[in-house]
């Protein structure tokens, strides 16, 4: 992996901010999004059965032609009535069991170089606010943009409140984040693993291409974007 370059570095302005931008399934976390593991994770406490797995297939079917997850990331039937504390009382302990120890050890070394940079890192991710939070906390992240879920009477109601943070939500998030503060984009960095991250990587002076999926390599070729590995 290629270091961040000292020379950068050293040019940042001490009248301005410089932020990483990380996103997290299958950048920082390679491999299965954390939600599916979640699921899985309620699935052998009983929490979730049959029928939310066959609301949530169902509504990617509905889609069809052409299949697309879009739907399952505006609404999380899996959690739809569900009690809010009881789900969030077990977010901890999943990070811990299913998170951690699958970080990826090329982006949590760039999270450090960044972190001795005295960069501002910020998580940015279409994952669930209360999963992401315990992480956030465990890597010592200042800032985390997620996906929060609408309440009522207590209990989850399957909705994600706008913006959602995918696409043009992550653009929205990140420059409601910069209003108030000395964030310079264009010297900035971006991490990110699929067309949903686009924007993101289009609104920082330095994206990176991780793990690129659904097109993404060939997009990155386009814009002529670096693309790495991370494991």
């Amino acid at each position: 992996m290629t270091p961040l370059s000292v020379p950068h570095i050293s040019r940042t302005s001490r009248q301005t901010e410089v932020a990483a931008l990380f996103d997290v399934d299958n950048t920082l976390l390679p491999g299965q999004a954390s939600e599916v593991r979640f699921f899985r994770f309620l699935w052998k406490r009983g929490l979730v059965g049959w029928r939310e797995l066959r609301d949530s297939v169902g509504c990617v079917l509905r889609c069809a032609p052409p299949i697309s997850l879009h739907p399952l990331r505006e609404r999380k039937l899996y959690l739809a009535g569900k009690a809010a504390v009881e789900v969030e009382s077990l977010a901890e302990e999943f990070c811990r069991a299913e998170l951690v120890p699958r970080l990826s050890a090329q982006g949590l070394s760039r999270m450090d170089e960044h972190r001795r940079a005295g960069h501002h890192i910020v998580l940015v991710t279409g994952s669930l606010d209360f999963l992401m939070a315990p992480l956030a906390a465990l890597l010592e992240v200042p800032t985390l943009l997620a996906a929060r879920l609408e309440r009522q009477h207590h209990r989850f109601t399957g909705h994600v409140c706008e913006p959602l943070p995918y696409g043009p939500g992550k653009r929205e998030l990140i420059v409601q984040l910069i209003q108030d503060s000395r964030i310079d984009l264009a010297q900035s960095f971006a991490y990110g693993d699929s067309p949903g991250d686009v924007e993101l990587l289009q609104m920082v002076g330095h994206p990176l291409v991780v793990n690129p999926i659904r097109g993404m390599g060939r997009i990155a070729r386009r814009n002529g974007w670096p693309v790495a590995t991370w494991t």
